[in-house]
């Protein structure tokens, strides 16, 4: 029996224009991280519910674009009460097949409806609220803002509800359609947020939700009836979406990808606090957040006293399931392939660079991993390979802010980075050079707030952030002129020729 039974009133199942269809066979298994041999959730996918689901959306675009603003926000604020009604079955649902310690996923659970809050704040409604302008003599002109259609999200096992919801929300909010692809790692948590949504009310077609793989994932983005593609994953996903898309500049594409975010600790810090937030930062989630700290950077002079602060908070981090009952800082990493690729990232590290905490399976059964920490002469872009997702960070020693922003920025991604400093000349210094979209000062490169735009630079984004700026990439602009004056007749037309 599926475990996911416990939060689950529905079998593995797709919602298809306010249905659900149930799915059979075991294409998809997920499992309990910290206890593997418990299955989660299984299911194939279907290919045909990704394509009524696409039509049952474009069905219900006309009707659901021409609600009132108020009406729409109306089913969302309903949304936001189910979810604080069911914050419960989201956090457990969440801890058991992504493996988050207790306490984290309770705090997903609660951003879920908090984000619907954020999103109806007049400041972040203000962005497609629309304006008039005097554009001439007799001429009024109007910008308003129109949903791009049916919007295909699909997202990430990391925060599987959070972050979708992140998208979904502005994307209802301003009159699109939503056809959800949750990651195939993640999708009793998916199912769950359908199973809410049909308690909610919405109607049927505006808020479907298809479970798949890179299959399906592929045939969302390049779906001719799809208008918008909100995507948060890794690059080389989001690389294969771009390519796909070419040929297709009006679809909207908006990506979140991932991090090698650097954090800066200068001899002008707070040692002690620096320390705590960057291990916080550095394997907050297992290290499964795309702004954990990756990289840190320290001045020469404080750097025999900081590391040896970092490597032994490091090692005494707690580390246990859900259900070990102890308050744990980490869980296990999702499946045992996301553990072995930082096994295999530590392995080449060490090769090039001197090891000095080293990330080893517990002795247990899941798929838990202790931090480990490597320490490198400088970085490098030639170096630099794929995005390590998981508890690992490198460390290398620089002289003064100069050198760290110029290793800071020796990356092709550009999401986050932290400076930490009592120094304000430093502080301005660091935030002016470096090319991360999220800069810090004082507090680690992990822990974004949903109030301010999130998203990065390079292979991070591709300049259409989410967080709170996520609803500019859910609608483009209208532009409209009105003219009431008499008719100008423009010099060297001659209109006796037309008479009247």
């Amino acid at each position: 029996m599926n475990a996911s039974l416990a939060y689950l009133t529905q079998p593995p199942s797709d919602l298809v224009n306010g249905v659900f269809r149930p799915l059979s066979g075991d294409a998809i298994t997920t499992r309990d991280p910290a206890q593997p041999s418990r299955v989660v959730w299984t299911g194939t996918p279907v290919a045909a519910h990704a394509e009524e689901a696409v039509t049952a959306a474009r069905s219900a675009l006309p009707a659901w674009r021409a609600l009132p603003l108020q009406e729409r926000r109306a089913y969302l604020e309903r949304w936001r009460e189910a979810c604080v009604r069911h914050a419960g079955r989201l956090a457990a649902a969440i801890s058991r097949e992504v493996g988050k310690v207790k306490w984290e996923a309770e705090l997903e659970a609660r951003i879920v409806a908090e984000k619907v809050t954020i999103t109806l704040e007049e400041r972040v409604l203000a962005r497609v609220a629309g304006f008039e302008v005097a554009a001439g003599a007799g001429k009024t002109g109007i910008c308003a803002f129109r949903p791009h259609g049916v919007m295909a999200v699909l997202g990430p096992y990391n925060f599987p509800a959070h972050l979708p919801n992140g998208q979904i929300v502005p994307a209802l909010l301003v009159g699109n359609t939503v056809v959800f692809k949750p990651s195939e790692k993640g999708a009793s948590v998916g199912q769950l947020l359908a199973e809410i949504a049909q308690e909610v009310g919405f109607p049927a077609g505006v808020f479907n939700v298809v479970q798949g793989g890179g299959a399906i994932a592929s045939r969302l983005s390049t779906h001719p009836d799809v208008d918008g593609v909100l995507f948060t994953g890794s690059f080389p996903v989001g690389r294969r979406i771009l390519e796909a898309n070419l040929d297709t500049p009006g679809r909207l594409i908006a990506l979140e990808m991932g991090g090698s975010n650097p954090a800066f600790v200068s001899e002008n810090a707070d040692l002690r606090r620096a320390a705590i937030e960057c291990v916080r930062a550095a394997f907050a989630t297992t290290g499964q957040r795309c702004t954990c700290t990756r990289r840190v950077l320290v001045d020469e002079k404080v750097a025999d006293r900081f590391i040896p602060m970092f490597l032994k908070l490091a090692s005494t981090l707690v580390i246990a399931g859900a259900d070990d009952g102890v308050p744990a800082f980490m869980g296990p990493l999702v499946t045992s392939d996301a553990r072995d690729a930082v096994l295999r990232a530590q392995a080449a590290l060490a090769s090039r660079g001197r090891l000095l905490l080293e990330a080893s399976p517990l002795d247990r059964d899941g798929f838990f991993l202790a931090p480990g920490a490597v320490e490198v002469d400088r970085f490098r872009l030639e170096d630099e390979g794929d995005e390590i997702f998981g508890p690992f960070v490198q460390f290398a020693r620089v002289s003064g802010v100069e050198a760290a922003v110029a290793q800071a920025n020796a990356t092709r991604f550009g999401l986050a980075a932290s400076i930490f400093t009592n120094d304000e000349a430093e502080w301005r210094s660091f935030r002016e050079g470096s090319r991360a979209g999220c800069v810090n000062w004082n507090t680690g490169t992990a822990g974004a707030s949903s109030k301010l735009p999130f998203g990065g630079t390079g292979r991070s984004g591709n300049h259409r952030p989410a967080g709170a700026f996520a609803v500019d990439a859910c609608a483009y602009p209208v532009a409209t002129m009105i003219d009431t004056a008499d008719l100008a007749i423009p010099q060297g037309m001659h209109i006796a020729a037309i008479g009247g």
